[in-house]
């Protein structure tokens, strides 16, 4: 008989489901060293349930969550009113509306309560889907409002942007995983690295509600300025080892604040004083315009005005359009034109001067988006496939930098998060806050 913690014997109360459950479960694992038991690659564990009387073969057991349940596994035994039973575990739970928890972790995410296959086969693997009476998640916003990933976190789903190559095909598997193996080398070694930089617009007046009269403060002009002299060097560079970056494009949302931003970057760039191709400046796309990515947590349940006004399919539209790996480029043919291809740094081509012109690497690209500070909380969580709905945990002040780089192989990382290392303490804000003792 194992004996349970006092974890284990705290009391769980029933909670509704679809399907016939016979007890709920009281307990985890026991605590003694049989509560792990290798039956045919299954792990097995004791749980203690509301069951007066003994339970049959595969008995659904399920605790509170409504998110996993057990089966019930031989032998069973009775100890007063309660049932000991020893079981497998995970399973999962054939509870309306909780999402399938796979056994095999390299399987998307399903939605374990719809057993048609034609229905299933129709779904999204991935996003916010549902119906409106899919209830509500934990009490705090509909179910059907929640991000479900594709793979169950902290996995990493490496055809996130849609541009994963498939293996090559060959009859012999070795073969096939050889020459996809010498691809992906290829692809990583040659292959665009994609570099984008997220800039929140400079302070603004926020006591008008007309857009267009929400511009910047000074204050936020002077920011906004700044940021465009810290980008300006970016772009031309400082030295061969400190070389100039290829900017390809200023992007920016429909939205006033943003538009002034953008433009007073701009003309700080000093882009008059580069040699290389001048910076394109995107027309503004309201896809980036601030709103409410998702539902934020921690938070308390949210009124029917906020589940309302919730913005999430065009924030994430726009994540999806800017968002993704650059396109795979010819692969060389031999070894002498790879070499020539991963040449960089300076071009002796200018022989008026003794000086070396710099040359941006062609194999790193650069596009800077100045938007909100919800859409690049939201773009960050997304980028880095952790839930969204964490959003609001992060902080990005005025005119601050969020820089990501996307891989050819697909693989993101955050360099900077907020960075406002180019504003003196005395400008730096977040909205209407000033300095970080708010």
């Amino acid at each position: 008989m194992a004996s349970f913690s006092r974890y284990a014997q705290r009391s769980i109360k029933p909670t509704a489901a679809a399907g016939a459950l016979s007890a709920v479960v009281f307990a985890g694992s026991s605590n003694t060293q049989n509560d792990k038991i290798e039956d045919n690659s299954r792990r097995l564990h004791y749980v203690k349930t509301s069951a007066s009387s003994p339970l049959n073969s595969g008995t659904v057991l399920r605790n509170s969550s409504s998110i996993y349940s057990w089966r019930t596994h031989s032998p069973f035994s009775l100890n007063g009113s309660y049932t000991t039973a020893l079981c497998e575990a995970p399973h999962p739970s054939i509870a309306k509306n909780a999402p399938y928890k796979p056994s095999d972790p390299a399987e998307p995410l399903a939605d374990a309560s719809n057993n048609n296959n034609e229905d299933k086969a129709n779904k999204p693997r991935w996003g916010m889907w549902g119906e409106e009476d899919d209830g509500l998640f934990h009490g705090l916003f509909p179910r059907r409002q929640l991000w479900r990933p594709y793979l169950e976190y902290p996995l990493w789903h490496a055809d996130w942007d849609g541009r994963q190559l498939p293996p090559v095909e060959c009859d012999d598997k070795d073969e096939s995983a050889r020459l996809t193996a010498q691809r992906d080398r290829q692809i990583r070694k040659n292959g665009i690295t994609k570099h984008i930089i997220l800039i929140r617009h400079g302070q603004y007046d926020e006591t008008c509600k007309e857009d267009e009269k929400r511009l910047l403060t000074p204050l936020g002009r002077e920011q906004a300025a700044l940021t465009g002299k810290r980008l300006g060097q970016l772009i031309r560079g400082v030295n061969e080892e400190f070389g100039p970056c290829k900017v390809k494009v200023l992007r920016v949302s429909d939205l006033a604040r943003a538009k002034e931003t953008a433009d007073i970057i701009y003309d700080n760039m000093e882009l008059d004083k580069s040699d290389g191709e001048m910076v394109e400046k995107a027309d503004p796309d309201p896809l980036l315009n601030e709103g409410r990515p998702c539902h934020h947590i921690p938070g308390g349940r949210a009124r029917p005005s906020v589940v309302e006004k919730t913005d999430h399919p065009r924030i994430e539209e726009a994540f999806n359009k800017y968002f993704h790996r650059a396109p795979i480029p010819e692969m060389p043919e031999s070894k002498e034109k790879e070499s020539i291809i991963a040449t960089t740094s300076t071009d002796e081509s200018n022989h008026d001067g003794n000086e070396q012109k710099l040359v941006a690497d062609p194999k790193h690209e650069f596009e800077i988006i100045v938007c909100h500070a919800n859409v690049i909380r939201y773009f960050f969580c997304r980028a880095l496939q952790l839930p969204p709905e964490a959003w609001l945990r992060l902080c990005t002040f005025n005119c601050s930098l969020t820089y990501f780089t996307i891989r050819p192989t697909g693989t993101v990382s955050c360099r900077m998060l907020g960075d406002i290392g180019h504003l003196p303490h005395e400008m730096c804000t977040f909205s209407m806050h000033t300095g970080f003792t708010w």
